[in-house]
C-alpha cells in the first residue's frame, strides 16, 4: 500500500508544488488550504503523513497539530516555516511534529524527509504486525525443545531478554539462531520499538556499509539520494547482525565504534548520528578462531561476546526430533491442506539416528517435502531420501580396491568432499577453509568429480 500524504497550505503554488512532487515519488497524496478542511479530510480518509504550513487562515498550523495529536496519534506531522519562525518550528516539534521544512521549499530536503519518515512508519507497521499476530510463535513456541540444553537455553533468553546486553548467538547453519534473537526481542522492553534484521554475509563490504550506516546522495556512483540505514531504522530498538564473522577488517572497525560509543557517520556524510540500539549478533563461525588467525578484531570480540548464546546442533538433542516432526507435520499439514495422519516407527527411527548436517533447516525441508509428495496419509522412509547422505558416514566409506591406485584414491577423495560439503551445509568457501586446502584448488576439484 502507498503512503499517503495530506499537504497542508495556503499557497496555492506551494500546495501544487508539492502535490506534483509527490505523485511523481509514488506517493497518494490529499489537499487542504487550512487547518479545518485538513480536519474534514481526516475524518473520511487514513493518512499516513501531513505536511502543514503554520501560519494559515481559519485554523492555523499549530492548533492544527494539537488536534491531529490528540485525534490521530499514528500520523507523522511535519511542519513548513519560514527561516524567522524556526522558533515556532521548535515548538512544534516539542508539541509531536516530527520535523520541519523551512521556506523557500527544497524539493530533495523535502522527499527526503519525507522517505526517511515513511520507511520508519512502515517498519513499525511491520514490528505491530508481528507483535499482535505472532507474539506468541516467538514466545518460545516455534523453539522446540525438551532436551536439558534447549531448556537451560531457554531459561537463559528469559534471563537476559529484558537486559539491554549485547548478545552473541553462535551456533552451526539451520540450528535457529534467528528464531533466538526472535525471542530475545519479542520478549524484551523494546517489543514496541522496530526489529531490524541484517544478513551481513551476502552483501559487498561498501553495499553493507551504506545498508547498515546509510549513505548521502553523491556519496558514489547510483547513490542519487539520501538512504536512511539499518541501525537508524532501528533507533530504539533492537537490530539483528546475522553471519557477524563473514564481514571484512574495515567494517570490522566501523561496528566497534557503534558498539563503544553508539554513533556513526553515513556513507559520504560528516554528520554523526547517535542511536539507542541493542545489539544481537549470530555467527556459525568460531571467532576464537578467527581473532588468533588475525581475522577478527579482539576488541570487536569482546564487545560482542557480552552474553554468549550456544545454540546446540540437531545431533546433540536427537531426543527433540520427534517433537520437531511432530511440529512441521502439523504445521505443513495445514499449510498444504492434506491429511497427514502420521510418522511411522521405522521413519521415526530413520530420523532420529540420522545426523542432521543441515540441522532443523534440513530438517523442515525434508518434511516439507515429505509432506507435499506423499500420498497415502503415513510417512514411511520411503518418503524420506536420506539413504544417499547416511549411506557415507564415516563408519561406511568403504574403500573397493579392484582397480588402479589412482582411480581408488580419486573415489576416496571424492567421497570426502561430499561428507565435508554437507556437514558444512553445502558452502564452498567453509569446505576448502575445512579440508585445508586453497579455494581455487578445492573449485578445482568439484570440476574434476562433477561434483554439482
Amino acid at each position: 500500500m502507498k503512503t499517503r500524504i495530506l499537504i497542508v497550505d495556503d499557497e496555492v503554488d506551494a500546495l501544487d508544488l508539492m502535490e506534483e512532487l509527490f505523485q511523481k515519488n509514488g506517493y497518494d497524496t490529499y489537499t487542504a488550504s487550512n487547518g479545518v478542511e485538513a480536519l474534514n479530510i481526516l475524518r473520511e480518509t487514513e493518512v499516513d503523513i501531513m505536511i502543514s504550513d503554520i501560519f494559515m487562515p481559519e485554523m492555523d498550523g499549530m492548533t492544527l497539530l494539537d488536534t491531529v495529536g490528540k485525534k490521530y496519534q499514528d500520523i507523522s506531522v511535519l511542519m513548513i516555516t519560514a527561516h524567522g519562525t524556526i522558533e515556532t518550528a521548535v515548538e512544534a516539534m516539542k508539541k509531536g511534529a516530527k520535523d520541519y521544512i523551512l521556506k523557500p521549499l527544497h524539493l530533495d530536503e523535502i522527499v527526503g524527509k519525507v522517505e526517511t519518515i515513511s520507511q520508519l512508519k512502515t517498519l513499525i507497521k511491520e514490528n505491530r504486525y508481528l507483535k499482535d499476530k505472532l507474539y506468541k510463535k516467538f514466545n518460545f513456541e516455534n523453539i522446540i525443545g525438551k532436551n536439558k540444553k534447549m531448556q537451560e537455553l531457554f531459561e537463559l533468553i528469559r534471563d537476559i531478554a529484558k537486559t539491554n546486553s549485547t548478545v552473541l548467538i553462535r551456533g552451526e547453519s539451520g540450528t535457529g539462531k534467528e528464531l533466538i534473537a526472535n525471542a530475545i526481542h519479542f520478549n524484551s522492553d523494546r517489543i514496541e520499538r522496530p526489529f531490524v534484521k541484517v544478513n551481513c554475509a551476502v552483501l559487498a563490504e561498501n553495499l553493507l556499509e551504506s545498508e547498515l550506516f546509510g549513505h548521502v546522495k553523491g556519496a558514489f556512483t547510483g547513490a542519487i539520494k539520501d538512504k536512511i540505514g539499518r541501525f537508524e531504522l532501528a533507533h530504539g530498538g533492537t537490530i539483528f547482525l546475522d553471519e557477524i564473522g563473514d564481514i571484512s577488517p574495515n567494517m570490522q572497525l566501523k561496528l566497534l565504534r557503534v558498539l563503544q560509543e553508539g554513533e556513526f557517520e553515513r556513507v559520504g556524510g560528516n554528520e554523526t548520528k547517535k542511536v539507542d540500539v541493542r545489539i544481537l549478533a549470530a555467527t556459525n563461525r568460531n571467532l576464537e578462531e578467527a581473532m588468533k588467525s588475525g581475522n577478527f578484531r579482539q576488541d570487536l570480540y569482546w564487545r560482542l561476546n557480552v552474553i554468549p548464546l550456544d545454540v546446540p546442533p540437531l545431533r546433540e538433542r536427537k531426543d527433540d526430533v520427534p517433537l520437531l516432526v511432530a511440529y512441521f507435520l502439523e504445521k505443513f499439514s495445514a499449510d498444504f491442506k492434506k491429511k497427514i495422519e502420521a510418522v511411522d516407527d521405522d521413519a521415526m527411527h530413520y530420523l532420529q539416528t540420522y545426523d542432521w548436517p543441515g540441522n532443523i533447516r534440513e530438517l523442515e525441508n525434508l518434511m516439507e517435502r515429505a509432506i507435499v509428495l506423499n500420498k497415502t496419509g503415513i510417512l514411511t522412509v520411503k518418503d524420506f531420501p536420506i539413504s544417499v547422505s547416511r549411506a557415507e558416514t564415516d563408519e561406511e566409506i568403504n574403500i573397493q580396491v579392484n582397480n588402479d591406485l589412482t582411480e581408488v584414491v580419486d573415489n576416496f577423495e571424492k567421497k570426502i568432499i561430499l561428507k565435508a560439503l554437507r556437514e558444512n551445509n553445502f558452502n564452498k568457501l567453509r569446505t576448502a577453509e575445512k579440508l585445508g586446502i586453497h579455494r581455487s584448488t578445492f573449485m578445482s576439484k568439484l570440476k574434476k568429480y562433477e561434483i554439482n
